[in-house]
């Protein structure tokens, strides 16, 4: 394999886009902010997602340096040309639902499934499903048995979550990586944006009249 794109100190073998997505007030920022940060302060406070945001996170897993481009969206409705965008060339996807919350759940079958279908780029895409807020496990409104059938019939990977205790969202993003690198026309994606991202580099260097080693 070529040598590992640099950018500032950080080098990577990969690059993979990644969605989350799903009904406003599911968590899907605080999974981001929790897999992020390393930190939960906060967390459960965070302000509504206006429009989209997107976050980069270098990570290793299976021995391969990752750079994931992690775009959050506001789950109401969205304009068609943000849409698209916010589907094209993503690699893996993270449909997420609250658990305490019947009618997210629902909605990823009526509403999200049918936009992933609809606006996806990377047929190949891995999916995984992720329900969200188990630690008010009390108010659960939708069973770990549902989740996994609903996944299983989708072709989903499946995985419960708390973004405010980080049970098991270290484990959503590793699991969604390795899945991604098992498919050779994704792994070769994000090779292909790791030598885009080395062209562009040199480029800049020598445009500024530097050099490389």
């Amino acid at each position: 394999m070529g040598s590992a794109s640099r950018v500032g100190s950080s080098s990577y073998d990969y690059s993979f886009k990644v969605l989350l997505i799903g009904d406003s007030a599911v968590g899907k920022s605080s999974l981001l902010l929790s897999f992020i940060s390393n930190s939960n302060n906060s967390i459960h406070d965070l302000s509504p997602t206006i429009g989209v945001d997107f976050k980069i996170k270098f990570f290793t897993v299976a021995g391969k340096r990752l750079k994931l481009t992690i775009w959050d969206t506001a789950g109401q409705e969205r304009f068609g040309t943000v849409i698209s965008s916010y589907y094209r060339g993503a690699h893996g996807i993270i449909l997420v639902y609250d658990v305490t919350r019947r009618e997210t759940f629902t909605n990823l079958i009526d509403i999200w499934a049918k936009e992933v279908e609809l606006y996806s780029t990377n047929h190949d895409s891995i999916k995984i499903l992720v329900g969200n807020k188990v630690d008010k496990e009390s108010e659960r409104a939708v069973s770990k048995e549902e989740g996994m059938a609903l996944a299983q019939q989708h072709r989903c990977l499946f995985l419960e979550c708390s973004a405010k205790t980080r049970e098991n969202v270290q484990q959503c993003f590793n699991d969604l990586s390795l899945k991604i690198l098992d498919v050779p026309g994704l792994r070769e994606k994000g090779s292909l944006a790791v030598r885009r991202q080395n062209q562009k580099h040199l480029y800049e260097t020598s445009q500024r009249g530097g050099c490389c080693s």
